[in-house]
């Protein structure tokens, strides 16, 4: 790391850092079910949080409107309102803030010509992905403001993969930054850590799906699922077979948990091959950071299931999830490239 980068590495971790807690506040607002809260989508008016009592109560009727509080949340006052409605909004003043971060600093350091052409390309990548992530953060909530009082699974999952894959673009320029004198190509470990980061992230995806469908409030059970079975009979019961795969909440949970299954087995058989590998000494750390991450994760997404999703636990198991990200991101960078 250069005295060059370094201003460059600490915009890029404090935009990756706010990347982080907008996903666990994301991760509290599924959980606290209070993501529809908030009905209107303005970019600079919607920044405004009420302050008094006729304020709340014209937010609060707005919220009358939808079916979320005519069809679940008929029984709420003003105050239940208040709860859901604070974690919408840190939301949402998160995501703004991000943009900012990200802005403010990118035309500072264009102007006063910080960037190589290289890094330009790679900063205005984040920008746009940071634009959609925006958009389809909208387009998410859109979904449950319509006939059904709750947001599609499949919107919900693009929202949440799209800031798992931003922040993993950033930190990934940022380790370029951090280390431009890389560790040599480990040839045999490249193809296995590639099929694990496209693992990981799928399973991000069925994470996505397991919270948008409900599936951890059933087979509330580990090893086996319910009566003692390890594929339970709700698992295959939709027509045409593939919809089991991506719509019945049996289906997903069933794909989540044992994938979790393989993707610890996979890290331990990667653990394995290195052993008689000359390692540096990043690439070591690396290693032993993977086995302690995803052997965290695994149990908490065994307790997480186990205890039907507390949001203690949900939330500590999304935030591992992201821990986990990064470090097959940092795995990645140590070992494939020169």
């Amino acid at each position: 790391m250069t005295k060059t980068n370094r201003p460059i590495i600490i915009w890029l971790f404090t935009g990756a850092l706010l990347i982080f807690f907008m996903v666990v506040i994301g991760g509290i607002t599924r959980l606290t079910h209070s993501g529809l809260s908030m009905t209107e989508w303005k970019l600079i008016s919607g920044s405004k949080y009420p302050t008094n009592e006729a304020q709340w109560q014209e937010k609060f009727e707005q919220y009358k409107k939808f079916p979320e509080y005519k069809e679940v949340n008929n029984h709420f006052t003003v105050q239940d309102f208040k709860k859901i409605f604070f974690w919408e909004y840190l939301h949402r003043m998160i995501g703004r803030l991000i943009g900012v971060v990200f802005i403010i600093p990118f035309f500072y350091f264009l102007l006063r010509k910080k960037l190589s052409p290289s890094l330009i390309k790679k900063t205005l990548l984040l920008l746009a992905m940071g634009a959609l992530q925006g958009f389809l953060g909208w387009y998410m909530v859109k979904s449950g403001l319509m006939e059904r009082p709750d947001v599609s699974h499949y919107r919900l999952a693009l929202h949440l993969f799209m800031a798992f894959i931003t922040f993993a673009y950033t930190f990934w320029v940022m380790l370029g930054l951090i280390y431009p004198n890389r560790n040599q190509t480990v040839k045999k470990l490249k193809t296995p850590l590639y099929l694990l980061l496209i693992t990981v992230l799928i399973q991000i995806i069925y994470g996505a799906f397991v919270a948008g469908l409900d599936a951890g409030f059933i087979h509330n059970h580990w090893p086996k699922m319910n009566e003692g079975k390890w594929m339970h009979d709700t698992v295959t019961y939709m027509k045409p077979w593939y919809l089991n795969l991506i719509e019945n909440p049996s289906g997903v949970q069933f794909v989540h948990r044992y994938l979790a299954l393989s993707i610890l087995i996979f890290v331990f058989y990667i653990a394995f091959k290195t052993k008689k590998l000359n390692l540096t000494v990043s690439q070591n750390w690396a290693i032993k950071l993977l086995l302690f991450v995803i052997s965290l994760q695994f149990t908490l997404g065994i307790f997480t299931l186990l205890y039907h999703v507390p949001v203690v636990l949900g939330a500590l198991h999304q935030i591992t999830a992201f821990f986990l990200l990064a470090t097959v991101i940092y795995t990645l960078h140590r070992f494939t490239t020169k």
